[in-house]
This record gives C-alpha cells, structure tokens and sequence, in this order.
C-alpha cells in the first residue's frame, strides 16, 4: 500500500475539526431547524473531508445532510466544496424506475387504452407487405387471361397503365385480403413459444387441476380445435362448468368436468306390469236377468209349489 493511499484514508486534521463550518453550510442550504447532530465523517482523499449531519425533515427518514470540506496544500483555511441530501444506508428509498413497458400486466387495459408495439418487437415478424406485387404496368400473362376466361370474367384490353384505375381483382394485395392474410406483421416464432409458455403455466399439464383430473383434454368432447401451429398442442375449452371456460388450454389440462370422466347412467325404465291396475272394469249392481238358471217369466203354478 503507497503513502499517497494511506494519507487519503486519514481525516485531515483541519478539516475534521471544522464540524461548525460544515453545519453552517448545511444550515444555509437547507431549511431552518431541518440541520440534526453530527452523525460522523469520512475521508474523501487528501486534505478532502464529507461531513454528515442528521436530517429532521419529513419524509426523509434515514437521509443526511453531507458536507464536504477541504483545504490545499500547506494551507490552513478550509473551504466548503458542497453541501447535498444523501441517503444513508437506513433510509427510506423510493422504488427502483421501472419502464411502464415492464409494469404493465395482463389485465390492466381498461376501454379507450392504447397499448402500443415496438417496431422492433420479438414477438412479430413481418407479414405481407406487398413487396412481390407487381407493378401496375406490368401486361396480364396469357395463363392469366386463360384463368380469368374460364372464370367468366371480363377483361379489358391492354395493360393495366393504359386504363384510367387500375384494377384490383386478381392482385396479390387483393388475394391476401379476401384470405385474411395482409397484414403488416404476424406472430413471429419468439411470439408463438412466448405465448405458448404462457398457456402452459396458466392451464397446462403441471397446474393442480391437471394432476388431479381424471383425464385430459386430448379426449374432451368440449375442446373445440385451434388452427395453425399451436393447435397441435392447444384448444378452446367450451365447458361452461369448467374453470377453463373460453381459456386456451394445453392439450394435457383437464378437469372435474371432462366430458367422459363420469357419464350418468339412463334412469332404469320399469317392466310392463302383469296386472293392469289402470284399467276400470265395470261391475254391475244387480245381476243380469239371464245370468241364472231361473227364466225370465214365471208361471203362477210354479211359484206357488216354491221353485227355487
């Protein structure tokens, strides 16, 4: 270790005694009554000394008031550098800056905001641009015009530079709208594992629901599929008793409400009884006249010897 670096970790005499000049400077700086005890020095290099004082001002808990003094060589007048607020190692800070692009959370866009992308934003590639469209005076080919007759269509004679609009059936811009395809930018491939990251932690195979389902959404009669690429390992749920409901869920994800975890049995159907008891047989008062063995008139000769 050199001299010159022992001298600089040694207070210099003269301006470790000038605590007053140091108060004083912090005094003048800061507001009346906010300047606390000494709370203690360091050594700044040669003949440079910082000052601390307390601070009593509200708001700044832990904060001191450092005053740096110093002196040049051989002399003995000592003189204010600066005097500034700094926080000491028990202050209370406010929270590092943080970019609002990094605070925002799903969920926080409310109606009327606008979120917008950066242009060089991972997430996007670019889509159709319109780059190998021809240009407007280029001459219909003859497989062109072939298609076009057998399609029925009309067209007009000459290139396209001599008509007073140039049309736009049959462009490359025309065919990417009607196909949903011209778009500026598109889902790159960073966005596609991004948001499939996204799904899998939300609703996938390691979630608690998952493990404890008794199968998974591979063999739910309410997945509804997904195009493009994440459809191999993604779909819709449209069970509106699952947890899941219009969520992205992972082919893997499944739930109490599988569609063939726990099918009901039909309610057993009763036998046809053997004895209709829902059927009324009348049943007369009296018997019928010719239902006996005794006839319908009687003589009196016969009544009289008591013919039963």
């Amino acid at each position: 270790m050199s001299a010159a670096t022992t001298r600089s970790r040694t207070p210099d005499r003269l301006c470790a005694e000038a605590v007053d000049l140091a108060r004083a400077a912090a005094e003048e700086v800061a507001a009346p009554g906010v300047v606390g005890e000494h709370e203690g020095l360091v050594s700044e290099g040669d003949r440079v000394v910082t000052h601390f004082f307390g601070c009593h001002e509200l708001g700044y808990r832990g904060w001191r008031w450092a005053v740096t003094v110093a002196r040049a060589s051989r002399a003995k007048i000592v003189t204010v550098d600066e005097a500034v607020l700094l926080p000491g190692p028990d202050a209370v800070l406010a929270p590092e800056w943080v970019p609002w692009s990094e605070r925002l959370r799903p969920g926080d866009m409310g109606p009327g905001d606008l979120l917008p992308t950066d242009a060089e934003d991972l997430r996007l590639e670019p889509g159709f641009s319109g780059g190998e469209e021809p240009p407007p005076s280029s001459a219909v080919s003859g497989e062109m015009a072939d298609l076009v007759e057998a399609e029925d269509a009309e067209v007009t004679e000459g290139t396209p530079a001599h008509l007073a609009l140039t049309p736009v059936r049959g462009t490359i811009a025309a065919v990417a709208e009607e196909l949903g395809m011209r778009r500026a930018r598109v889902l790159s491939r960073y966005g596609l594992h991004t948001a499939a990251d996204r799904w899998e932690e939300s609703f996938g195979a390691k979630t608690p629901m998952a493990q404890a389902a008794p199968a998974s959404c591979v063999s739910c009669g309410f997945l509804t599929p997904i195009g493009g690429s994440l459809g191999q390992a993604f779909g819709v749920c449209a069970n509106e008793f699952s947890p899941a409901d219009g969520h992205v869920v992972s082919l893997a994800y499944g739930c109490g409400g599988h569609s063939e975890a726990a099918v009901m049995p039909k309610p057993p159907q009763p036998a046809p009884p053997v004895i209709d008891e829902t059927r009324v047989d009348p049943f007369p008062l009296r018997p019928s006249p010719d239902s006996g063995s005794v006839p319908a008139t009687e003589d009196a000769s016969a009544a009289e010897l008591g013919h039963s």
